[in-house]
């Protein structure tokens, strides 16, 4: 998405002015909570249009994990700045509501290292999130692959399509620290348990991956999330748990696919 910034205050001038003293403290946080997420929301956007502008984005579109690491990067910038004093957004909103400056209420949150990022400004920061440009050119030479097992497995050609770019950003040399291999992260033990004889070979990944994420379709009566969380954490977390697990991980995991199937579907539409 581009953004075409002109005077922000005129987005500001008709917001309703709130009596202060009928402001309960907890309304307060509330609110304060979301005039932050709102600036971490807007920050990311815009970072993301002007990533958009560089080709192969900040880490450079032939490293690996760059794509993941563009993200990362515009989300960490996005919550210092809302975090902080940020482009006044935040407290300009609060204002607007109560009356009274952010700052009286939320102090402002150091941000150390990604460990100090709040989940639920990390979730904000995902919903708006596109695959990179480099992502989506690397996926297309494997299309024939995603509409056979799309076909085999029955599973929609943009849920998989959402894993791979999620798993791997289309880069069928992945290999994580956990050992999981190619465009699917497959672990030997999965990808042998579905049939796979070379989890290197493209078509071979993509085939596994989709079978096993269509056995969890079924485990799970059509729940994707609940399908994607196991594709994640697995399904033993999933029943001990009994639903999503507790990771930010997987919930991130999940938001992610969402956010790419989403957007692969409007551009589905839009064709």
């Amino acid at each position: 998405m581009d953004l075409k910034v002109t005077n922000g205050n005129n987005h500001f001038d008709s917001t309703p002015e709130i009596n202060n003293k009928s402001v309960k403290r907890n309304d307060e946080e509330r609110l304060a909570k979301a005039a932050r997420d709102f600036e971490t929301l807007l920050t990311s956007m815009m970072l993301k249009s002007m990533n958009s502008t560089t080709e192969g984005g900040f880490f450079g579109e032939e490293s690996y994990g760059g794509d993941y690491f563009d993200t990362i990067f515009q989300q960490e910038i996005a919550s210092k700045f809302s975090q902080g004093k940020g482009m006044g957004i935040a407290d300009m909103l609060y204002k607007k509501l109560t009356g009274k400056s952010i700052s009286e209420i939320t102090p402002g949150i150091k941000l150390n290292n990604m460990q100090d990022v709040p989940i639920k400004n990390f979730d904000t920061g995902l919903r708006s999130l596109q695959p990179s440009n480099g992502s989506l050119k690397r996926l297309e030479k494997y299309d024939k692959y995603i509409q056979e097992a799309s076909e085999k497995f029955g599973i929609n050609q943009n849920i998989i399509k959402s894993v791979i770019l999620t798993e791997s950003a289309a880069n069928e040399k992945a290999k994580s620290k956990a050992n999981a291999k190619g465009l699917m992260q497959l672990l030997d033990s999965t990808a042998s348990d579905m049939g796979v004889n070379n989890i290197w070979n493209p078509r071979e990944n993509i085939l596994g991956g989709a079978k096993y994420l269509s056995k969890m379709l079924r485990q799970y009566n059509g729940d994707l999330k609940l399908a994607l969380a196991s594709y994640n954490a697995g399904p033993g977390n999933v029943q001990k748990y009994k639903g999503i697990p507790p990771f930010e991980e997987t919930k991130n995991y999940i938001t992610r696919v969402m956010s790419y199937m989403n957007h692969l579907n409007e551009a589905q539409n839009e064709a």
